[in-house]
């Protein structure tokens, strides 16, 4: 087709650097592929899921546990009103 000259620093030199940087394989300290494959990256993703899962649960318990010590406060409080 048509070729367009672009000069240095054209948004399609920055796109054609961008899609480069992307297709690299990144590369942790060692020179080892950081690169993890579908499996393992499902296996963290689970067990951070389940890590979250654990303190959410405990922190549902502390709330309930409080919401039944402020529940217990106000009633021993009425008692104590209505009987003196």
């Amino acid at each position: 087709m048509f070729a367009m000259s672009t000069p240095p620093g054209s948004s399609n030199d920055r796109l054609k650097h961008a899609v480069a940087r992307f297709r690299s394989v990144p590369q942790e300290n060692d020179g080892v592929s950081a690169r993890v494959s579908a499996a393992a990256f499902r296996t963290m993703a689970m067990e951070r899921l389940r890590a979250v899962e654990r303190d959410v649960a405990e922190i549902k318990g502390r709330v309930n546990g409080l919401i039944f010590v402020v529940a217990g406060a106000v009633i021993t409080q009425l008692l104590l009103k209505a009987a003196g």
